[in-house]
């Protein structure tokens, strides 16, 4: 295991805030960033309670279009549900807004404009825990995964156009309410697994996604609840409510290195695609920038700190990179109305 610290390696400057029409709610993972390279735009979704805060900003940040989606039932607006967690899903064919809840799942088409389709949760009348969706990932073929609060994760077999969406499977490997679900944002189709689960126990289950998903690993809990997790070149970042970063092989389901990363709950994770730079944030205030990579002389998966970063007096509940290489990321926090950014200098 190796941590090595190089801080202020890549320093960032805090850039002008967009503002948003609602504050965001106390949810991990609590932010989604599209990029739309060919229109010169990002796309931000930021949830408050039963609405989600639309966002489309041009990349020199001088313009902006705002919209707010409302949590529906069956299609209908239904103001009483809140949202858990909201996610651009990027397939070969087309790129859809998920959305799930307390009620069930909705899929938008990218700019929130049409509702292509509807799930409802199962809700058990003799149950009297909460029921609710949470945690959601496209895999590289056609199949959007969306967990539940029962463990059960739907997998959905999206076509590459119109509404005729159906649930291909369903994955029942976990037994506590699932809390993120990720999928190897590189390229390498060779890869034994793909796609990781996360559970409030802190179990994860490694995947391999296809016409058929076959679990590949189960990892048993590890301290509590593994709030936020990623994938990056087989390579597995998970984060927990102890503050900890666990880095896992996905090949063997060996940690690699154990990072104690934050002095409170970790709220989100990201890792940028064509970099390997993960980022963190937590309820401590700090963001945290690190750089993960594979050691090709001794196999081993190694992790650079490279950037910290205060927002003061702020609760972060979500953090995303803007672009592919980390050059530039956005935070949001807990009853703040506004979305910061960063970017490299």
């Amino acid at each position: 295991m190796r941590l090595r610290n190089i801080c202020n390696y890549g320093m960032y400057k805090r850039e002008k805030s967009i503002q948003i029409k609602s504050s965001a709610s106390a949810l991990y993972n609590n932010l989604s960033i599209l990029p739309i390279t060919d229109k010169n735009l990002t796309y931000f979704a930021v949830i408050h309670g039963s609405v989600v805060n639309m966002v489309s900003a041009s990349v020199d940040g001088l313009n902006f279009s705002h919209r707010q989606l409302q949590s529906k039932e069956g299609g209908m607006v239904h103001g009483n549900s809140l949202i858990m967690q909201a996610s651009w899903c990027v397939l070969p064919s087309r790129i859809l807004l998920v959305l799930a809840s307390q009620k069930g799942i909705q899929m938008y088409e990218s700019d929130g404009s049409i509702m292509v389709y509807w799930h409802a949760v199962d809700n058990p009348e003799a149950s009297t825990e909460a029921v609710f969706a949470r945690g959601i990932a496209a895999t590289r073929s056609h199949h959007i995964c969306v967990g539940s609060s029962t463990g059960s994760i739907l997998v959905f077999n999206i076509p590459p156009k119109g509404t005729n969406i159906t649930v291909s499977e369903v994955l029942e490997q976990h037994r506590d309410p699932i809390t993120d679900i990720a999928c190897d944002c590189t390229e390498d189709k060779e890869c034994v697994a793909d796609l990781v689960t996360a559970d409030d126990s802190g179990v994860l289950c490694i995947w391999k996604s296809g016409e058929h998903f076959n679990l590949i690993y189960k990892i048993s809990a590890y301290g509590g609840t593994c709030s936020s997790v990623k994938m990056w070149s087989g390579i597995i970042a998970a984060g927990y409510g102890s503050g900890q970063i666990q880095i896992y092989d996905a090949a063997t389901s060996a940690v690699h290195v154990e990072v104690n990363a934050h002095a409170r709950w970790i709220c989100t994770l990201d890792i940028a695609s064509e970099s390997g730079k993960l980022l963190s944030g937590a309820e401590d205030s700090f963001l945290r920038i690190w750089r993960i990579y594979r050691n090709p002389e001794s196999n081993t998966i190694e992790v650079e700190h490279e950037h910290t970063e205060c927002v003061t007096d702020v609760q972060i509940c979500g953090a995303k990179f803007c672009d592919p290489e980390g050059n530039a990321f956005a935070v949001t926090g807990y009853d703040l109305s506004e979305i910061i950014r960063y970017v490299q200098v």
